[in-house]
């Protein structure tokens, strides 16, 4: 454990020794002898000043807090948010709060942005979806957070969120009120018997599926977007991952071919020819589905909706595999993606699905960290019992503390 009080100690005494430096520094300019050895001992003294405040930042996530205010619930499920702020219920328990976020705006590079062009279909947008759920809105919220503070041009991303029950939106305009976003509801009935038993019942939540069918949802205008699990942090501009080249191919991810590719069905659908056929002339490799860009074009002239519906059904009848939403993914895209660099995806953070246990980065350089699998930063952090790797997702939390 960090002792914070001796880090605020030693943070406010670097402060006044800061500040007598300065003033020394300031009555000597003049000087032409010692002005050198000032320079050096005022950087040095700052350098230790600034360490200290970084450790502070980085290692007690709880200081980016102070006491939100009050909240109001929306009664209503609306396309576009108006109110100013929020409280839902996620029992008679938990009220949620959020501190506001800091403003955000265009680089001078990002050129000229008219705001009267507010629709989904300004071709100038860059569109994310995310799922919105009780569960998981504040690792949603942490999510969309990075991607504002990593974005040269944070005015041109539009979020669609999709959601299936809890009226979460009002919450989101008064946590970052310049955002441009609309929330699509997405119902649960649509695959509720399409649903298998998974190795985790997480998996088996119908918004999980919500991605098999942004097609449908999202305006026809809308002709790419990238879908991001809500479990993730973006650390770089995500107008690089939007512009990804797909070629010939609907959607584009990280592949890991090194990955036992085997594993992910069971013995059953490798031994019936009627389903291990449809990998032939594939060289199929695993890809992780909460980090694709998607181009709902092709998706919608193909109908590719149809295609994973069909695979779930035969999933009720013959069970295929044991992994929720994946494994359909896979059976229709694997060897067909378009490959993205792994940086945009340092997944399995969270561990396995079992125990949720720490791990380490990947080598190579990050955009994207992941923490798939069962354990989550938020719920470690709020146990006090995280990984080393919970921090880096830390200082984009905004989440306050249930009443």
């Amino acid at each position: 454990m960090v002792d914070l009080k001796r880090i605020l100690l030693f943070f406010r005494s670097s402060l006044f020794i800061l500040l007598a430096d300065w003033l020394d520094f300031k009555s000597k300019k003049k000087k032409r002898r010692g002005i050198c050895s000032s320079k050096i001992l005022w950087i040095r003294r700052f350098s230790g000043f600034f360490f200290a405040a970084m450790l502070m930042i980085i290692l007690s996530p709880s200081l980016h807090s102070f006491p939100p205010a009050e909240a109001i619930k929306s009664s209503h499920l609306d396309n576009y948010l108006r109110l100013p702020s929020y409280q839902a219920s996620h029992s008679s328990k938990y009220r949620f709060s959020f501190r506001k976020a800091s403003g955000f705006r265009n680089a001078d590079e990002c050129g000229f942005t008219d705001h009267r062009i507010t629709g989904v279909c300004n071709p100038s947008l860059v569109h994310v979806a995310i799922t919105l759920d009780v569960v998981y809105l504040r690792g949603s919220m942490a999510a969309v957070h990075s991607i504002l503070q990593h974005s040269l041009c944070p005015e041109n991303i539009l979020f669609h969120f999709i959601v299936s029950d809890a009226d979460l939106e009002t919450l989101v305009q008064s946590t970052i009120p310049q955002l441009k976003f609309k929330v699509y509801y997405f119902d649960p009935e649509i695959v509720r018997n399409l649903i298998s038993s998974s190795v985790r019942q997480a998996l088996e939540q119908p918004l999980n599926y919500a991605r098999n069918y942004l097609a449908d949802l999202l305006e026809p205008c809308v002709r790419r977007v990238i879908y991001l699990d809500s479990d993730l942090v973006v650390v770089d501009d995500i107008t690089k991952l939007w512009i990804t080249n797909l070629g010939s191919r609907t959607i584009g991810a990280p592949e890991y071919c090194h990955a036992n590719f085997t594993n992910y069905f069971t013995g059953g659908f490798w031994s019936d020819q009627r389903f291990s056929r449809t990998f032939k002339g594939r060289k199929p490799c695993y890809f992780n589905t909460g980090v694709m860009v998607i181009d709902l074009v092709k998706w919608r002239r193909v109908g590719y909706t149809k295609r994973i519906e069909r695979w779930m059904q035969i999933q009720k009848r013959y069970r295929i595999y044991e992994l929720g939403s994946l494994p359909p993914f896979l059976l229709v895209f694997a060897g067909r993606v378009a490959p993205i660099e792994h940086r945009w995806n340092q997944h399995g953070l969270g561990g396995d699905n079992v125990k949720g246990s720490c791990r380490e980065l990947h080598p190579g350089p990050v955009s994207l960290l992941h923490w798939s699998g069962s354990g989550k930063p938020w719920l470690r952090l709020d146990s006090n019992r995280p990984c080393p790797l919970d921090a880096l997702w830390a200082p984009y939390d905004l989440y306050g503390h249930p009443h």
